[in-house]
């Protein structure tokens, strides 16, 4: 949501919630942020105030979240996830840092609250998405490692994503990225013995479906409502879920989600710039399974998630289920 007198970004608030959220237009105050248990998001710039710069924000809750039981984060509650702001404001940080993407500068970080850098929507035009694709490459070509993971837990939506360090790339998909969903209450509701079975053999054969290649810095939740521009009109990132990951996995979240047209520009450019390996288009539904498990943990409406990943899985069933290998 943006602030039309101090020109920030409410990270994660849509704009329905505006009425509910009260911009305070005066200097930074540390004993507000204080009070609101802000901290420095980074090092601190001459002339700017310990906590945050530019604003402070008084806000009721609009995310709707609250801390649950667990640790992770429930609805209808008061606060954000704890800790949720401090990983999403790193997050930004290291993809600004270490592969020049353009993020938003984060303004102020607090338990309930991320201000960011105003960034604007972004035009919908093959030239954005070709800009896009260049970024995006750079990203993935530039920040090669050794290891699978980040030095920090992180999250997707409202639950923890593992980010454990692992050298075997398959081990790190199968048990970080897929398989660590099958005990969340509404995944576990969701598909039976033979199903889950299923998707426990895609994950034995990950060696035999997934090129073995060395990790990246990925954005990790790179569908089309993370992606924004400045005011001139450069792309620019928000809201990631950052891990040293295969490609693929910004790849699907773009390609197997809800896109304009112009966007296929993206894919031909990237294609054509980092010579990603023949094939992938095939491998998208398979690295989407991350994303599709997220949706049914989340909610009680999973949007046809449940059935998308029955027909990526049902070559794996050995119950005389439906398509059964």
């Amino acid at each position: 949501m943006y602030s039309r007198q101090n020109q920030y970004w409410l990270s994660g608030w849509s704009q329905s919630a505006a009425s509910r959220v009260s911009c305070l237009n005066f200097p930074c105050r540390p004993d507000r942020c204080a009070a609101e248990g802000a901290r420095a998001a980074g090092p601190r710039k001459p002339g700017t105030m310990p906590y945050c710069r530019g604003a402070v924000v008084s806000a009721r809750s609009c995310t709707g979240f609250r801390p649950a039981a667990t640790g992770e984060c429930g609805r209808n509650g008061s606060l954000v996830c704890p800790g949720k702001i401090w990983v999403e404001a790193a997050g930004l940080t290291e993809l600004r840092e270490t592969s020049g993407v353009i993020t938003p500068e984060v303004l102020c970080a607090s338990p309930r609250l991320l201000v960011l850098e105003k960034m604007r929507p972004r035009r919908d035009d093959e030239r954005f998405w070709e800009r896009l694709a260049h970024t995006v490459a750079a990203l993935h070509t530039s920040t090669t490692a050794g290891r699978f993971g980040w030095h920090r837990p992180g999250w997707l939506g409202r639950l923890r994503q593992d980010n454990t360090w692992d050298s075997d790339g398959y081990a790190f998909l199968a048990e970080r990225r897929i398989l660590r969903w099958l005990s969340e209450p509404l995944v576990e509701a969701a598909f039976d013995a033979a199903e889950r079975q299923a998707l426990e053999r895609l994950c034995a054969a990950l060696p035999e479906l997934v090129p073995n290649r060395p990790p990246c810095l990925t954005h990790g939740d790179l569908w089309q409502e993370n992606i924004v521009a400045t005011a001139e009109g450069a792309p620019a990132l928000i809201d990631p879920a950052v891990s040293y990951n295969w490609p693929e996995i910004d790849l699907s979240m773009l390609w197997c989600s809800p896109r304009p047209p112009a966007s296929d520009r993206f894919f031909a450019v990237y294609e054509e710039i980092t010579g990603i390996d023949d094939g992938w288009r095939d491998r998208m539904d398979l690295f989407h399974l991350r994303e599709l498990l997220s949706i049914i943990a989340h909610d009680d409406d999973d949007w046809g998630a449940a059935e998308a990943v029955r027909k990526i899985i049902a070559p794996f069933r050995r119950d005389g289920g439906p398509a059964t290998a």
